[in-house]
């Protein structure tokens, strides 16, 4: 059992960057495969990023290509979602996600393991 932590959400001015930790329990963090995914009021939840635990790589949305970064620290068990030229449209809660079958990174019901969520909001 793997319970995670979200952490960092806010109120942002559009444009400026913000980041989100997401704390992991659990002494077999490292060999999960982990992603961030959001979700706006009225509105699906869709994915924004993933990584792959056994080769490193990460994946995003088209939405937040180019504007957010996902990594993580296996030492201290947690990833990061590092959030840059926040627009107003990535208003929205975020959730940790952990233990995806590679490669569906992208599909929710992949994922066994779920935070409670931040809010994030960017004002205009």
């Amino acid at each position: 059992q793997v319970q995670l932590v979200e952490s960092g959400g806010g109120l942002v001015q559009s444009g400026g960057p913000l980041r989100l930790s997401c704390a992991a329990s659990g002494r077999t963090f490292s060999t999960y495969n982990m992603g961030w995914f959001r979700q706006a009021p009225g509105k699906e939840r869709e994915v924004v990023a993933g990584i792959n635990t056994s080769t490193g790589s990460s994946y995003y949305a088209e939405s937040v290509k180019g504007r957010f970064t996902m990594s993580r620290d296996n030492a201290k068990n947690t990833v990061y979602l590092q959030m840059n030229n926040l627009k107003v449209e990535d208003t929205a809660v975020y959730y940790c996600a952990a233990d995806y079958r590679s490669p569906r990174w992208y599909n929710r019901s992949e994922y066994r393991y779920w935070g409670q969520g931040t809010q994030v909001t960017g004002s205009s």
